[in-house]
């Protein structure tokens, strides 16, 4: 059994984060904006704590990122969907703007176009695939 959880842990995607979204992030989990994310933010956590993390010039422009355009697609249900990727004070769903602690985002930050990411939604283990990721310049 713990030869399972083994290759599946070794089988999962490794994020990758610039300095400055590690930071932001990081700083989220400690102070989190309302209770209601407690779950989200212990995700997040995790994921952070096994993220590498590179400088900004030295991150590939099709990795997901605050701020990020991301077209995906829900690889059983074959729906695709744009959002962007902010900071919980930008989120409005209304215009796909999705904070970095819904559980959407904490399943795409860090990953690149190509990847295939499973994680838990409210309804259930989702398998998604990042189709596109446009990023601003920041430099």
């Amino acid at each position: 059994m713990n030869n399972l959880i083994m290759t599946i842990m070794k089988d999962k995607p490794i994020p990758t984060l610039t300095l400055s979204d590690y930071t932001i992030l990081r700083d989220l989990t400690k102070s989190p904006p309302d209770a209601k994310t407690v779950k989200e933010v212990a995700q997040l956590s995790k994921e952070l704590d096994r993220a590498i993390v590179n400088k900004e010039d030295k991150i590939d422009a099709n990795i997901v990122r605050i701020q990020s355009h991301v077209e995906i697609e829900d690889i059983v249900a074959k729906r695709k969907m744009k959002i962007q990727i902010v900071l919980p004070s930008q989120s409005d769903i209304k215009v796909q703007k999705v904070s970095v602690l819904a559980p959407l985002s904490i399943a795409l930050i860090g990953f690149k176009e190509g990847d295939e990411v499973d994680w838990e939604m409210p309804a259930g283990v989702r398998s998604l695939r990042i189709i596109s990721v446009t990023n601003a310049d920041r430099t």
